[in-house]
């Protein structure tokens, strides 16, 4: 009998994993790698140290946290040695998908004759929708689990090639890898797409998630900041991000604002929705990384969808 050992996209699903009494532990993945500075080198020292730096700053991440509920947990990991079998939780969307990367190349590094598999939740059904792990029945969890991707050897390199590449200084790498074959990873194309998206466009300087959040705005016209942060958490497409994630952006955006109560742009937020107006300068921040990349060094082009360098 093989012994198991579970990791988990996060604290909610864990719980409703742990409802399914499956056999083996399990360990939970507390990080959201599709933000800021990330280094190729997964659980060495000098990878907490960025990634604090990083929550801390930003996030207001207090160090006991830190250490309490992402260090600890990664010990955790570090001491189960002995699992032959390791399965994997992940989602379709861009935040589970990086988190997965580097959950891989640590693995290939880590736990070199484990076997691995994944169970990764996304198209389930006929409709449209693309379904996150927890909003699954109980029985639908289970077969996929029953039905899960053994992975290779080589999807397994694969996965650290892309995780190096996403934390290189230069996205351009990555976007030439984007047109290949992405082996057993069905949803990592898109998700890597959404990633390139996030460098600003050469047309207003706002990446495409900042010109939603304008465009809900103006269109939907939310009647506090409230209503606007649950339209953009409703409709986001493969993001996956969180509150805290979209109250940054909006942060960032407030000067374009003119009220958040009912949701109103000003002026000049109107011209930049509109791209009369380039607000590159005005948000640029030279310390800010998407994965190995500093966000402000490149733009993107929608017209043709790639990735300039500045």
């Amino acid at each position: 009998m093989k012994s198991l050992l579970h990791i988990t996209n996060g604290d909610s699903f864990t719980s409703k994993l742990q409802s399914l009494q499956l056999q083996g532990d399990i360990i939970t993945w507390r990080e959201m790698l599709c933000e800021g500075k990330t280094l190729c080198t997964v659980g060495s020292e000098s990878f907490w140290k960025t990634r604090f730096e990083f929550l801390s700053k930003n996030y207001k991440v207090s160090k006991s946290w830190f250490v309490e509920k992402t260090l600890k947990e990664y010990r955790s990991l570090c001491n189960h040695k002995q699992q032959d079998h390791i399965v994997l939780w992940f989602e379709y969307d861009l935040f589970c998908q990086i988190n997965m990367l580097a959950v891989l190349s640590w693995l290939k590094t880590h736990r070199r004759h484990a076997e691995i598999s994944l169970v990764c939740s996304g198209k389930e059904d006929d409709s449209d929708k693309f379904y996150g792990i927890s909003e699954l029945s109980d029985e639908k969890l289970i077969d996929l689990y029953e039905n899960r991707t053994l992975l290779t050897q080589d999807d397994i390199e694969y996965a650290d090639y892309v995780w190096q590449l996403y934390c290189s200084d230069n996205p351009i790498r990555l976007e030439n890898l984007i047109n290949n074959d992405d082996f057993q990873f069905e949803y990592l194309s898109d998700a890597l797409k959404t990633h390139l998206r996030r460098f600003p466009t050469i047309k207003n300087g706002l990446n495409e998630l900042e010109n939603h959040v304008l465009d809900v705005a103006a269109t939907e016209k939310p009647k506090s900041r409230k209503e606007l942060l649950g339209n953009l958490l409703t409709n986001q497409g493969f993001y996956g991000f969180g509150d805290s994630q979209y109250e940054r952006i909006i942060t960032s955006l407030k000067p374009l604002f003119s009220s958040f109560n009912p949701v109103k742009l000003t002026k000049k937020g109107m011209e930049v929705l509109e791209n009369k107006n380039n607000y590159y300068s005005q948000i640029r921040d030279n310390q800010l990384y998407l994965g190995g990349s500093l966000k402000y060094n490149f733009l993107y082009n929608t017209d043709t969808n790639r990735i300039l360098k500045l």
